[in-house]
């Protein structure tokens, strides 16, 4: 069974043109098959929209937030209530077309878990595309995974996979890097990206500044969410030795003679040994609680288990 989840938020404009275009291209690949879209507190006439579409076909779902929460929770919501084997994600504004999703499939049966579409003649504005290379670089850069797209609406999961994810604010445009992190293989695959003829694009240029701290965020909890002190005790030995060099000059000018009471860089010194001993030490209580929590629960995901046969 396949299962095709949509996020949606203000795309009334869109919704018949897609609909019309989703639902045959789903017959022709499975016989069993769904349609979730998520109402991502649309204030148009998406929500009407789509009840139309949940009366007219018993394989349409409908779930509508109150309020605007995000897409991340929207993504999080179809992969609930989805069923089946494998689970597409993909946005209604036909920019990426239903058709495509026959080659994820293609790829996954090579044995992927996550399939990734890639825009590669992408039709959308200059700054748009400047700042998806600029996102796409610094995310591979970072974490060494290597995709031409990382945020594409079009995706093909294993049920495991999207199962496994616990998404929330902007982490949906991490998931290849999520993914990754917990053993699941990622591939990606170039799909036919069109120009926007409904609506406009929610996103511009000035995204990427919204990006960066979802990025420090990622990098933290990619990197040292179970050994905090790696980061903090690194940062703050750091500090310590800048500010240990910062007083053992000021004590030789002293040595010689000179006054070093008033001077700023005797409290840059201070404050850098200071900070730096916090820093250490604020890795050092994090490492330990999480050595308790470990001990006190461990929950195992297995790539086989005999037991399970």
């Amino acid at each position: 069974m396949i299962s095709v989840v949509v996020p949606v938020y203000n795309e009334h404009e869109s919704l018949e043109a897609f609909f019309k275009v989703l639902i045959p291209n789903l017959s022709k690949l499975d016989n069993e098959h769904e349609a979730i879209f998520v109402d991502d507190g649309s204030t148009d006439k998406t929500l009407e929209i789509l009840k139309d579409f949940a009366a007219k076909n018993s394989n349409v779902k409908v779930f509508s937030f109150r309020k605007n929460r995000g897409k991340a929770e929207a993504l999080i919501v179809g992969f609930q209530k989805a069923k089946g084997d494998l689970i597409v994600t993909l946005d209604a504004d036909l920019q990426d077309r239903p058709e495509e999703i026959a080659k994820l499939i293609k790829k996954q049966k090579e044995g992927f878990d996550l399939v990734c579409g890639w825009r590669k003649n992408r039709k959308d504005a200059l700054r748009a595309n400047l700042s998806s290379k600029l996102f796409n670089s610094i995310a591979s850069i970072l974490w060494g995974l290597k995709l031409h797209d990382y945020n594409c609406g079009l995706k093909l999961y294993t049920k495991d996979v999207a199962k496994s994810l616990n998404l929330y604010g902007g982490m949906h445009r991490f998931i290849p890097l999520l993914v990754a992190d917990q053993g699941f293989s990622v591939a990606e695959v170039a799909i036919e990206h069109v120009e926007r003829k409904y609506g406009k694009s929610k996103y511009g240029f000035s995204k990427i500044w919204k990006d960066l701290p979802d990025i420090f965020t990622m990098l933290f909890l990619s990197k040292y969410s179970k050994r905090p002190f790696h980061f903090f005790g690194a940062a703050g030995s750091l500090m310590v030795l800048i500010g240990a060099l910062i007083l053992g000059y000021l004590t030789y000018l002293k040595i010689l003679g000179e006054a070093i009471g008033q001077r700023p860089l005797l409290f840059l010194g201070m404050l850098f040994i200071i900070s730096g001993f916090q820093l250490f030490f604020t890795g050092f209580l994090a490492d330990l609680i999480i050595n308790i929590s470990s001990k006190k629960q461990k929950d195992f995901t297995f790539k086989y288990s005999s037991e399970e046969l």
